[in-house]
């Protein structure tokens, strides 16, 4: 071993090396602080890691190691170091950066890979063989040498920016509400720091469609749907007024949208209320069709304003309407710019609104109070080093099609 020439098992050696060498510095240093990477010390360290690269291209000839460096044997060890990490990574449940992790997991990182020294410095290995890969290839240039270099230097700029730009991404939250005489330019990241903005939102009305609610059987004791494992359920839409749950036939005959109870001396009703709060109510009448006993009563979900009400069929399960289930629920809001601009939009789940390199996304609501929320809550993330991701994904995609498309010229050329 360590004879020249260099093959697997050297290789294999050097990643078993950084891993042990990882685990010893993530026991005595503590897992990497992303934070300190950011702008202009991530630009200053992608700068030394380059011409740290560069450097060992030009003196390979002289330091047999920078040499072996650009071989197959040291690509695919560390190729499979990177993949054995990426498997642990993948069956141990991660936990965010800014939890704190206590036992055997803080000591080894494995909980928290993308901040543990083992999984960095086989990473850093690896995109190291990239880069002394790409620099072998590009020099002398030949054009029939793009399609490797465009998927290797994809690869170095994806990885790198991906890595070293993670420092620079702000993810965090708003939350906005309906009559406030100023827009809101304050949000908080994870760890509830204030921080200010240069835009503002402006929350000037929310909105929920929801499903038709649904009637259900509940188990008294657990609470849970009936049956177990698979529950059944009626939809209520609007010209539903019969069906069968397990062995109840239960007819619906009033449906009431929106509802107000009101109590009386021995019930409780409902009436019509198209005002905040109000929320949906059926007339119920329920037979068992095994022993002939029957029910009635109102049916409602209630809201923040009035009490849900079931119907009790026997000792063992009641007739219930769960919480109705959002189908979308959206923002209407008014965005202003430290530049003096000024926009409307309407913010959805997966559709957020793109301005100088914010995206602002629907998170939640006040659950609460549902479709009479008041309040609308935003994320906000900002990710300066995207764009340089998604070029070196794209070279990967034109290498790969490059490839695809020379394959047949190649071998024509081979057999000639």
């Amino acid at each position: 071993m360590w004879k020249q020439p260099w093959g697997l098992k050297e290789g294999f050696a050097i990643c078993i090396g950084l891993f042990l060498t990882g685990i010893i510095l993530q026991i005595t240093v503590g897992k990497i602080d992303w934070d300190l990477f950011a702008f202009p010390v991530n630009i200053i360290t992608l700068g030394v890691f380059i011409a740290g690269i560069a450097t060992m291209h030009i003196t390979a000839q002289k330091v047999y190691l920078f040499k072996w460096m650009s071989r197959y044997q040291a690509a695919v060890t560390a190729m499979l170091g990177v993949v054995a990490v990426t498997v642990i990574m993948g069956v141990i449940r991660q936990k965010p950066f800014h939890v704190e992790v206590l036992g055997f997991e803080s000591w080894l990182g494995f909980s928290q890979m993308l901040s543990a020294w083992p999984f960095i410095l086989l990473y850093m290995w690896f995109t190291m063989l990239v880069g002394m890969v790409t620099l072998r290839r590009l020099f002398p240039f030949r054009l029939r040498n793009i399609p490797f270099l465009l998927n290797h230097a994809g690869l170095f700029i994806a990885i790198t920016a991906a890595v070293l730009g993670s420092a620079d991404m702000q993810r965090l939250e708003m939350t906005a509400s309906i009559g406030s005489e100023n827009p809101e330019w304050r949000a908080y990241n994870k760890l509830g720091e204030m921080k200010e903005l240069p835009l503002a939102v402006k929350l000037n009305e929310f909105t929920i469609d929801e499903y038709p609610p649904k009637l259900i059987l509940i188990d008294n004791e657990t609470g849970k749907a009936l049956p177990e494992g698979k529950p059944a359920n009626l939809l209520l839409e609007e010209d539903f007024s019969v069906g069968n749950l397990l062995d109840w036939h239960i007819v619906v005959t009033q449906h009431i949208p929106e509802a107000a109870s009101m109590a009386t001396e021995d019930t409780l009703r409902f009436v019509e209320f198209h005002s905040m709060g109000a929320a949906y109510a059926v007339y119920v009448q329920a037979e068992n069709t095994r022993t002939g006993e029957k029910k009635e009563g109102w049916i409602s979900g209630g809201s923040f304003m009035f009490p849900y009400k079931a119907i009790r069929l026997s000792n063992e399960m009641s007739l219930v309407m769960p919480e109705r289930e959002p189908r979308r629920y959206a923002s209407d809001v008014t965005i202003y710019t430290e530049k003096g601009e000024v926009f409307e939009s309407v913010i959805e789940v997966n559709k957020p609104f793109k301005v100088d390199g914010w995206k602002i996304y629907q998170l939640n609501y006040d659950h609460s109070k549902g479709k009479w929320s008041t309040i609308s809550i935003f994320e906000l993330v900002r990710d300066p080093w995207l764009p340089v991701v998604y070029a070196g994904i794209w070279m990967l995609i034109a290498g790969a099609v490059c490839m695809f498309l020379t394959a047949g010229k190649t071998r024509k050329e081979d057999k000639k």
